[in-house]
């Protein structure tokens, strides 16, 4: 099986302390070890020793990690088997993690350049303020629903930070691959940590670190809510307001942005409110929907997650329960079986078209990690209300005035105005303000001018 080792000043270990990680399909894939609480305290106290890296050779390391992750061999893991690897563990289609790679090759080139771009323009050079770190050390909790996550640390250590990271329970493969890139292309080893383990390594680390970037579920935001030190990242609720005609161009749209890398980025649709018709909308949602094809998800072809067979039910249950009664369009075209079995025990899930009759149904808080969207109607005289609670918020509209009230509205952290094709790989683009406002602060600095000091 694949060892996952802990990560500690550069060093790869073995733990006493492991746990198995299985494929999707039910066969172990891996060994973890994990991090007791006391040693990932001591990791992080060791990681504030860590010297400085001047910013210029910090760039450097970060645009040649990002090669060696999209090119290299690396802990004897090829691209190609990180990609097959990460697939079977976290259940989403193999493309996904290949179009990450090459995402992260290219990103990683830019990163010393997207950081600077966040820095606010009163502590830009000559001005009298400094844009300075509010720490030293960032623990990272880190999901496992898109390999393409992990970009939010890089930043990090773009700007100045050793980070320690707890790798999400499905993908630990992902953030050991970019700390061994990060690593060979020459980061100083005390500032790069991977620790897994279960809450209470997670807890520890928190507590540890000077800040801490935590994903989760609405139990996670509303257990750190409040907490200045924890920036929470939780459900994106992304949704998306068709204001007009609905043609083929429109279909085509709606349907990558709800199904596009499996539906489980927290950027894919969860909504889609109209003034039209939203029977006759969902209806042609779900048949595109229903027409993707069912494959493993190491199948060049696949577009669809996958999970466990009593998990892909569970996540068909609990998507009933909040259904509250409401009709899935898609399920009449699976034959009574919306979680077909493709390989050993995986389960693909397939996609879910919820139709409902009001614009605040409870249904349309619910986010689950496959193509499961909730198709509801709108009136102008709603305004921006039922939209409100949006990681991204895409609106096909001529009206202006809901485009700047919505810009305007604290809970919509991104909206697009338009059909803007793959704008969430933008690397400029807040999706959920820059992690630089959290990480990074504005002091002010006065000195006397040369006239003064004479």
């Amino acid at each position: 099986m694949l060892p996952i080792p802990l990560l500690r000043q550069g060093r790869e270990t073995a733990s006493r302390d492991t746990r198995v990680l299985h494929a999707v399909t039910g066969s172990p894939l891996a060994t973890i070890s994990e991090s007791p609480a006391v040693l990932t305290r001591l990791t992080v106290k060791a990681m504030h020793t860590a010297p400085q890296m001047p910013s210029a050779e910090v760039a450097v390391v970060l645009a040649e990690a990002g090669r060696l992750f999209a090119k290299a061999t690396l802990g004897g893991q090829t691209p190609e088997e990180y990609c097959q690897q990460q697939a079977l563990a976290s259940g989403v289609p193999i493309g996904v993690a290949r179009r990450a790679a090459e995402r992260y090759q290219e990103e990683c080139r830019l990163l010393a350049e997207t950081a600077e771009a966040q820095r606010p323009a009163g502590a830009a050079p000559g001005r009298p303020a400094r844009w300075a770190r509010r720490g030293s050390v960032l623990a990272v909790v880190a999901p496992s629903n898109h390999p393409g996550t992990h970009i939010a640390w890089l930043q990090a250590i773009a700007l100045g930070y050793s980070t320690a990271v707890r790798p999400g329970a499905r993908d630990p493969i992902t953030p050991l691959r970019l700390a061994r890139a990060l690593l060979q292309a020459g980061l100083h080893p005390n500032r790069m940590s991977l620790l897994p383990g279960p809450h209470t390594t997670a807890d520890a680390l928190v507590m540890a670190a000077d800040l801490a970037l935590v994903y989760g579920s609405e139990a996670t935001v509303a257990r750190m809510r409040g907490n200045e030190r924890v920036l929470v990242r939780g459900p994106g609720r992304s949704k998306i307001l068709v204001d007009g005609p609905v043609d083929d161009g429109t279909l085509g749209h709606l349907i990558t942005e709800i199904a596009d890398d499996g539906g489980v980025r927290c950027t894919n649709t969860t909504a889609v409110f109209t003034s039209g018709d939203h029977h006759a909308l969902a209806d042609a949602l779900a048949t595109r929907l229903a027409a993707l094809p069912v494959h493993s998800v190491t199948h060049p072809d696949s577009r669809l997650p996958a999970r466990p067979l009593q998990e892909a039910r569970a996540l068909r249950s609990a998507l009933a329960e909040a259904a509250h009664g409401a009709a899935d369009m898609a399920e009449p075209y699976y034959a009574g079986d919306p979680t077909p079995v493709v390989d050993g025990d995986a389960a693909v899930l397939r996609p879910a078209v919820m139709c409902v009759d009001s614009s605040d149904h409870p249904g349309l808080r619910t986010e689950l990690p496959f193509p499961c969207v909730w198709v509801a109607p709108w009136r102008a005289d709603e305004g921006i209300g039922p939209l409100e609670d949006s990681l991204a918020l895409t609106l096909l509209t001529e009206n202006d005035a809901l485009v700047a009230e919505a810009l305007q509205t604290p809970s919509v952290r991104t909206v697009i105005h338009g059909k803007v094709t793959g704008w969430w790989k933008d690397p400029y683009l807040p999706h959920d303000g820059y992690i630089g406002q959290f990480l990074r602060e504005v002091r002010g600095l006065a000195v006397p001018s040369p006239r003064t000091a004479a």
